[in-house]
């Protein structure tokens, strides 16, 4: 079995959840799922173990319930699973939503024990980090972050910091484990994460899952750079309804999505076409659905001047649950490899800011030969 523990009990986790236990059921096909039927661990395999939130309507319900909220037909085979309470250091702050945490009465050191507790019971192989996108800083060093947690400094920190900090010592003290980092906040592209995960059988999947219109404008890019068009502008949006658009009104939590966003054009172009790719509002009666909008115009032989406009309405959180699937699965073949820290094999198709920092993205067709071989699995285009 592949145990896993999710953190951010939202709309990805609860859909993630629901679409699980429904291919385990027999009810529905794994569509979405890019190794559904591939890898040597199947889908029946995967156990949801724990579930953590700082929602205060969220916070010990029962799973099931919870997940009732985002899809009216969840599997009662959720049931039994009580939702715990998590980290939120300010995570919430701008939302309509009462937050409740551990570090509302307990210091992050404290916190940080608990939860390792907590997790020594539930024996997770995987952890799922899908909560809110964050305003954050790296760290620039292991001494500044391990004292950042001594001092107690909530100010500084940010709950997916403090819950890959938890999982280390949590994969430390039990031989291995692997955290997924689905959201932008730097881990697998930050220095010091990247050596405190080797250091302690921790394997890291992120930063940030590409989902929607990032992998294809990075399909587009990689096209125009393989058929030698320089590429004049880019323009790439998103509008959406549910809470990480909300979210991401917050100016700080914006610019951390759009970093994550823009990393891949002057990495597959080659030079840096100016370029506008960022989320750029919230329209409440889109709800899940978002609207996706392109505009790239580039230069063709003989200076002919051509352009590419591509729309359309994609649900954005089933986008990433599928790919949560196979990453919870990679992530327990990551653990028996001891293929530990950032692994960039899987990160650079899964992941818009694919880590470790040192590389890049590359033409998404040549990292998903890159992530099957990892795998152990046949090139598909080769």
């Amino acid at each position: 079995m592949v145990k896993v523990v999710i953190l951010g009990q939202g709309y990805v986790a609860s859909i993630f959840a629901s679409g699980l236990e429904k291919i385990k059921a027999g009810k529905m096909e794994p569509y979405g799922v890019p190794l559904a039927d591939e890898l040597p661990i199947k889908i029946r395999e995967i156990e949801i173990v724990g579930s953590y939130d700082v929602d205060a309507s969220k916070v010990g319900k029962d799973l099931y319930d919870v997940v009732k909220r985002y899809d009216p037909e969840a599997p009662e085979s959720l049931k039994g699973i009580t939702v715990r309470n998590g980290i939120h250091l300010r995570s919430l702050r701008n939302l309509p939503i009462k937050a409740t945490g551990l570090d509302d009465g307990m210091t992050i050191e404290a916190a940080v024990e608990h939860l390792v507790n907590e997790w020594k019971e539930l024996k997770p192989d995987v952890f799922v980090n899908v909560c809110t996108t964050e305003a954050f800083i790296p760290f620039e060093s292991r001494e500044e972050l391990e004292k950042a947690i001594a001092e107690d400094r909530k100010d500084r920190l940010t709950a997916t910091q403090v819950y890959v900090y938890a999982a280390a010592q949590y994969a430390k003290e039990t031989g291995g484990a692997a955290f997924v980092n689905a959201i932008p906040t730097l881990i697998a592209n930050d220095p010091v994460y990247a050596e405190l995960a080797r250091e302690s059988n921790l394997a890291i999947f992120g930063d940030d899952g590409a989902t929607g219109a990032t992998p294809l404008t990075a399909d587009v890019l990689s096209h125009f750079a393989q058929r030698n068009r320089y590429v004049l502008d880019i323009a790439q949006f998103n509008i959406g309804g549910n809470n990480d658009f909300l979210a991401l009104t917050d100016k700080e939590r914006n610019k951390s999505k759009e970093f994550t966003k823009s990393s891949i054009v002057k990495e597959l172009l080659g030079y840096d076409a100016p370029h506008y790719i960022k989320p750029t509002g919230f329209l409440e009666p889109l709800g899940d659905k978002k609207f996706i909008a392109m505009h790239m115009e580039y230069v063709s032989f003989n200076g002919a001047h051509d352009e590419i406009i591509i729309s359309g309405r994609i649900n954005d959180s089933p986008a990433l649950a599928g790919l949560l699937v196979d990453l919870v699965r990679l992530g327990r073949m990551a653990v028996e490899k001891r293929d530990f820290g950032p692994v960039y094999e899987v990160n650079a198709f899964y992941m818009k800011n694919p880590g470790p920092k040192e590389k890049q993205n590359i033409p998404r067709i040549i990292a998903h030969e890159k992530m099957r071989m990892w795998a152990g699995l046949e090139p598909k285009w080769l």
